[in-house]
C-alpha cells in the first residue's frame, strides 16, 4: 500500500503572495509537520510602494466669491483716449450743433478767424435758407396735392428735401467752413463748384419752368401764377415759396462774390494752382 498522507486540514498555512515574484512563481521548501507536508516560501515579501499624492489645489481656485476687477469707468477710459489722440496731433471734433440735438461740430466763434466770421455766418444763413425753402416747398406741394390730387409732386418735394439739405452741408458748407479754418486752397475749389450748382438750383426753383410735372413740384413763379386763379390758397403758398427761393438766390450770389474776393486777395488762388500742379505730377508719376 502506497504511502499517502492527506493534508492536515488543521495545520496553519503561510500566506503566499502570488505577485511577490515578477514571474508569478514562488520558490520554497517542503516541510513535514503533524503528518502532512507543507511548503514554506523562501521569497521575501513584496515591498509596499505607494505613488506620491498630487498637490492639493488652493481652496479659492474655484471660489465664486472672489471679486473680479472689471473696469466700469468708461469716462476715464474715454479721457485717456482723447489725451492720447491730442498728443498724437489728432483733432477730435465734439458734436455741438444744433444745441438741442447735436449732430455736427460747429463753432464759428472759436475756430474761424475774426475777419471771416461775418462771411461764415452769412454762408450759414444760406444753408439754413435752403433748409427753409425746401421745407416750405413740402408744405406748399402738400396743399397742391390735396387740392389737385397729384401725389407725385409731393413725393418729388420729399426727395428734394432729403437729398438737398444733407447735400448742401456736405458739398459746399462744410468745405467752406474748413477752408476758412485751415486755409486749405483745394477746399475752396470744392466750395465754388458745388455752390454754383446750389445757386443754379435756387434760380431754377424760383422760376419752376414746366419741365417736371408742369413745374408744380417746386414753388416757383410760373406754377404760382397758374394756381392762383384755380386755388387761391395753393397759389399764395407757392408765391411765398417763390419769395424764399429769390431771397436765397440773392444771398448766395453775395456769398460767392465775397468768398471769391477773399480767395483772390489772400493768395489762395496761386496756392491752389501749385497744389493742382503737384497733384497732376504725382498722378503722372
Amino acid at each position: 500500500m502506497a504511502n499517502h498522507y492527506d493534508r492536515n486540514p488543521f495545520a496553519e498555512e503561510e500566506e503566499v503572495n502570488p505577485f511577490a515574484d515578477g514571474g508569478g512563481k514562488s520558490k520554497g521548501q517542503s516541510k513535514f509537520s503533524g503528518g502532512a507536508f507543507y511548503t514554506t516560501s523562501s521569497v521575501p515579501p513584496a515591498t509596499n510602494s505607494r505613488l506620491s499624492p498630487l498637490p492639493h489645489e488652493p481652496a479659492d481656485f474655484y471660489d465664486r466669491d472672489v471679486p473680479v476687477d472689471i473696469p466700469l469707468d468708461s469716462s476715464t477710459e474715454l479721457r485717456r483716449k482723447e489725451e492720447a489722440a491730442a498728443r498724437a496731433g489728432i483733432v477730435i471734433e465734439a458734436k455741438n450743433w444744433p444745441p438741442f440735438f447735436p449732430i455736427i461740430h460747429h463753432d464759428i466763434a472759436n475756430e474761424i478767424p475774426v475777419h471771416l466770421q461775418r462771411l461764415q455766418y452769412v454762408a450759414l444763413t444760406t444753408f439754413l435758407g435752403i433748409f427753409a425753402c425746401l421745407l416750405w416747398n413740402i408744405i406748399a406741394t402738400t396743399t397742391a396735392w390735396i387740392k389737385e390730387g397729384d401725389v407725385k409732386i409731393w413725393f418729388l418735394s420729399i426727395i428734394y428735401f432729403i437729398s438737398g439739405v444733407p447735400g448742401a452741408y456736405v458739398l459746399w458748407y462744410r468745405p467752406l467752413y474748413r477752408a476758412f479754418r485751415n486755409e486749405g486752397a483745394m477746399k475752396f475749389a470744392w466750395f465754388f463748384l458745388f455752390y454754383l450748382l446750389h445757386i443754379a438750383f435756387c434760380i431754377f426753383a424760383a422760376v419752376a419752368p414746366p419741365v417736371v410735372f408742369r413745374g408744380k413740384s417746386l414753388t416757383g413763379i410760373l406754377p404760382a401764377v397758374d394756381l392762383i386763379g384755380k386755388q387761391v390758397l395753393v397759389g399764395i403758398f407757392y408765391f411765398i415759396g417763390f419769395g424764399l427761393f429769390c431771397l436765397e438766390s440773392v444771398l448766395s450770389i453775395w456769398v460767392i462774390q465775397q468768398v471769391y474776393m477773399y480767395f483772390r486777395g489772400s493768395g489762395q488762388a496761386a496756392e491752389m494752382k501749385r497744389e493742382a500742379a503737384r497733384g497732376a505730377l504725382r498722378a503722372a508719376i
